[in-house]
């Protein structure tokens, strides 16, 4: 298990959010951090500390007011960590290359692969063709609900805001591996609450073996962290947020640069 650091930026600034609140209407949030620093600040950060795999995350819309200045923070950290973070948030193949050429490891893509509630295998074959199989990650963001067979975990789009029919399967994740290199899952009903993580889903997450799994949402302790060390077979990468200090959170960083 290896601590995948992140830059989440909202309205041209870091935060921490509370995933479920984020709304593209008024371009609002429930905040739990607003960093005075910049996004390069903390790519620089990441870069000293020989952190790899961590994400960008623009958390505006792309019609948004403030999503150039989110765009622009961005561009900065890419810049400033060359090869070093990965970019999500409205990517598609008409800007994907914009920041690979900045810098950027990988894209992170959901939006534009899981539409009208399913996955468009046209685009997803578009996405892989412009940046290739080994520059996609796939972001399988999730929430709760119920399914034909009970209480599931399905894939949600649009900044977390649009359900799709898309669940999270061991079967989903070996069918989509065939064209991404990674994944990305956030948690989303624990994102940003630091209330412990999502352990049917780690477990799920701990089963499958097949390319690399960042689990992001809830981590809340160090406690957490060896619960998702547990259930995850160590095959689990994590993303923390606002249970870190830089953050405002209660875990050191310094702990858990060790775990790399």
């Amino acid at each position: 298990m290896r601590f995948r650091p992140c830059i989440d930026i909202h309205n041209g600034k870091v935060k921490q959010i509370v995933g479920g609140s984020l709304a593209d209407r008024d371009d609002s949030a429930e905040e739990n951090f607003v960093s005075q620093q910049t996004a390069a600040w903390y790519a620089s950060l990441y870069r000293k500390d020989g952190l790899t795999g961590g994400h960008v995350i623009l958390l505006n819309g792309a019609d948004s007011p403030y999503f150039e200045e989110t765009r622009q923070q961005a561009l900065e950290a890419l810049r400033a960590y060359p090869d070093g973070l990965q970019l999500g948030g409205g990517v598609t193949p008409e800007n994907a290359c914009e920041y690979l050429d900045a810098g950027a490891s990988h894209v992170i893509v959901t939006s534009y692969v899981f539409r009208n509630g399913q996955i468009q295998y046209d685009n997803l074959e578009k996405m892989r063709n412009t940046v290739g199989k080994e520059k996609l990650v796939l972001d399988l963001s999730c929430r709760k609900k119920k399914g034909e067979n009970g209480e599931a975990y399905f894939v949600v789009t649009d900044r977390w805001q649009k359900w799709t029919d898309v669940e999270v399967s061991p079967a989903l994740l070996e069918e989509l591996s065939r064209s991404c290199s990674e994944f990305l899952i956030h948690a989303v009903d624990v994102e940003g609450k630091a209330s412990g993580v999502e352990r049917e889903l780690v477990q799920m997450l701990g089963k499958w073996e097949g390319i690399p799994v960042t689990y992001a949402g809830g981590v809340g302790s160090t406690a957490d962290l060896e619960i998702l060390r547990t259930l995850g077979r160590g095959r689990v990468d994590v993303t923390i947020g606002s249970a870190l200090d830089l953050f405002g959170g209660c875990i050191p960083y310094r702990n858990v640069v060790y775990l790399n």
